[in-house]
């Protein structure tokens, strides 16, 4: 990878340097999300506005890779009430190539469809089953064994279990005692997530009266913020502290203490994806402006008393407020700072 320069933000435009292609928009980005259209479709990406307020926008990209551009698709730009905390491609593409279903998270659960040329609104989906009032959503995750199901989290410590094929309310789950922050499916039926009250819980919708606590921050009334459950090996998770340099990774197996703790971001980490074809690769991005590419340690090996360091290092212009991995080119990660997206060949 080739470190990087912060350029100024202008018009939404695209430039590319080695393996690197940068798109600059009009908005500050944070939320981001890879479609599942498989090669030989190039990466296309959806990218959510982080302004104050209602008024934002999602923007939809595409990889020109013979232009060397990230070109923005005008026609698929739509308006979205509040900054999406969360935006994810439907994991399985749809008989017809030419729709896609995006979902996004804020004040509600919004389902569009994305066609050729332009996005509509499939559903608008709230957790409140008392009022018109929802508390915001912090996080969800689509399953990828039954994409019917989508669980959302909230800072009403709820955690959401939907099927959107219906529109209702599978089940809702308060097992934390604070907001919950980070959410992600396992196997089918299957959740775990993260909290303020600084636990990892796992849930089973088998047996829906209990949860099981598999790790909690060392440091009392610590928040946990971001959850990533390795879908390449499900025994493995990563998660972040709050204000914390490290990243934890956790065998669910062994829950007492931590497998490894990544620790060579200078500053605090925002966010973590493990790589989708490789069980022991993972990759985190923080505040210190770089994205790290580790290699987890396999079960049972021996790690230096400082740790270990990462196999790959990025560093981008400014601070890195998200990565995603993609699940179908898994060539490609897209970082997000400030008002820039890279696309990393890796």
């Amino acid at each position: 990878m080739e470190d990087s320069t912060q350029e100024s933000p202008a018009t939404a435009t695209a430039t590319a340097t080695a393996n690197t292609y940068t798109f600059d928009s009009p908005h500050p980005v944070y939320a981001m999300a890879f479609s599942s259209l498989p090669a030989p479709t190039p990466p296309l990406l959806a990218l959510g506005s982080f302004i104050e307020g209602y008024a934002n926008r999602v923007d939809v990209v595409t990889l020109d890779e013979d232009a060397r551009s990230l070109r923005p698709e005008p026609s698929l730009s739509f308006d979205h009430p509040y900054p999406p905390t969360k935006l994810m491609f439907h994991p399985r593409p749809l008989p017809n190539s030419s729709t896609s279903l995006l979902a996004s998270s804020a004040e509600f659960l919004r389902l569009w469809q994305v066609n050729s040329s332009s996005v509509v609104v499939r559903s608008i989906l709230s957790n409140s089953k008392s009022s018109d009032f929802c508390a915001p959503l912090t996080s969800f995750d689509w399953n990828d064994a039954e994409p019917r199901r989508i669980v959302t989290s909230s800072i009403d410590t709820t955690c959401t279990v939907w099927d959107i094929e219906r529109g209702v309310i599978e089940t809702q789950l308060i097992a934390h005692d604070k907001e919950v922050y980070d959410i992600a499916w396992g196997e089918a039926g299957v959740f775990a997530s993260v909290s303020a009250d600084g636990s990892v819980r796992i849930f089973d919708l088998r047996d829906k009266e209990h949860s099981t606590i598999v790790y909690e921050s060392p440091r009392p009334d610590t928040p946990l913020l971001r959850l990533a459950w390795n879908k390449a090996d499900f025994r493995y998770m990563a998660t972040i502290l709050m204000d914390s340099n490290r990243v934890v990774i956790i065998d669910i197996r062994s829950p007492a203490a931590p497998v490894a703790e990544l620790q060579r971001h200078r500053a605090s980490v925002n966010a973590v994806a493990w790589a989708p074809q490789a069980a022991r690769h993972i990759c985190s991005a923080g505040d210190d402006g770089q994205a790290l590419i580790w290699e987890v340690p396999a079960a049972g090996a021996t790690v230096a008393p400082d740790g270990i360091d990462p196999a790959l290092c990025y560093t981008a212009g400014a601070e890195i407020n998200q990565l995603q991995w993609s699940a179908v080119h898994p060539d490609w990660i897209g970082i997000a700072f400030a008002n820039k997206v890279q696309l990393l060949r890796v």
